[in-house]
């Protein structure tokens, strides 16, 4: 899978996560501010599980859900959430690029310490490898402090690969440009 490609699936991901606004919106809550792990697993995926780490600072995880949800409303037709006895439960229906991607996903635990999210979706369009059913699991778990070198907003990629989600306008240059 190409850069430009894991960037782009990458971006829809976390745009299909976020909370569109509405005021009748339920909203996720702030994660803890520090350093966060998120390991990624794929059933049955032929690509390894992923674990990426971010510092988050309570700015940043608002300023990731405002500054993104306009990009989320142009991209998503349906987004909610809902608040549960046991954490959130969010449908979505999102497309890009020639990409449509259906998901459901329920989220448990505290946003202090660990939480879950599992996510059924079904993707049409796009490479052969995304196409399909698909059900992914998060485990979030808070690890402390961020680094010394690290600033809140810091995502480091398996591999090494870092960005910071302030830098918007390097993320949206990957994604593919419309057909006009």
């Amino acid at each position: 899978m190409t850069r430009q490609l894991l960037s782009s699936a990458l971006l829809l991901g976390l745009l299909a996560s976020l909370p569109i606004g509405s005021a009748r919106a339920e909203e996720l809550p702030i994660r803890k501010a520090g350093l966060w792990e998120m390991k990624v697993m794929r059933a049955g995926a032929p690509s390894p599980d992923m674990t990426m780490q971010q510092c988050s600072d309570e700015s940043t995880d608002k300023e990731m859900s405002t500054a993104l949800s306009p990009m989320a409303k142009d991209i998503c037709s349906k987004k909610d959430i809902t608040k549960t006895a046991t954490g959130y439960v969010t449908d979505s229906v999102c497309g890009m690029a020639g990409i449509s991607i259906v998901s459901h996903a329920e989220i448990v635990g505290d946003f202090n310490s660990a939480y879950t999210v599992k996510s059924t979706s079904h993707s049409e369009g796009g490479p052969a490898g995304m196409k399909g059913d698909h059900v992914t699991t998060i485990d979030a778990k808070w690890l402390g402090a961020c680094k010394p070198d690290q600033k809140p907003g810091d995502i480091i990629m398996p591999g090494g690969m870092k960005m910071n989600i302030h830098d918007l306008d390097k993320l949206k240059a990957l994604l593919p440009k419309p057909k006009q």
